[in-house]
């Protein structure tokens, strides 16, 4: 018997986890980029990031402030964007989500016929707190 109530007292303490904290930093991860080939000046390439922000100050109502950076790896050409705020000033709750990221049609940028192309992407929260940066995998750009 008290083998086995020291065995429960075992599986009790070793199944309570403690709730992780999410960091005030903003921690984003590349889930996924599309098509995997995409015809020159036709095709929108989206990205997905995932988000993680432990006091929800990410996003920006200014339509002024940028706080969503993606950079070309091919000629570090680096696109704005603005992520819209996603939870009430002064609140310090943990949000976490997807965005889709929306490249409107690029072009190849040497003389070939085909391209590969990846991104480096990043994100600011309020704060001036500046996120990891991700590496999407590569795709084709094709005439």
């Amino acid at each position: 018997m008290k083998k086995f109530l020291y065995i429960l007292i075992l599986i009790v303490l070793f199944s309570c986890k403690k709730e992780e904290e999410v960091s005030e930093i903003p921690i984003i991860d590349f889930v996924s980029i599309s098509p995997t080939t995409a015809q020159e000046y036709t095709d929108d390439i989206i990205i997905t990031i995932s988000y993680a922000d432990g006091d929800g100050d990410l996003g920006e109502n200014n339509p002024d402030i940028y706080n969503l950076f993606v950079e070309d790896n091919r000629n570090n050409i680096v696109y704005h964007f603005r992520i819209p705020e996603l939870s009430p000033s002064g609140s310090t709750i943990t949000i976490e989500g997807n965005f889709n990221i929306t490249i409107n049609g690029t072009g190849i940028t040497d003389s070939t016929a085909s391209q590969k192309v990846n991104y480096d992407i990043y994100i600011k929260d309020r704060a001036g707190n500046t996120s990891n940066k991700v590496t999407t995998s590569s795709i084709t750009i094709q005439q």
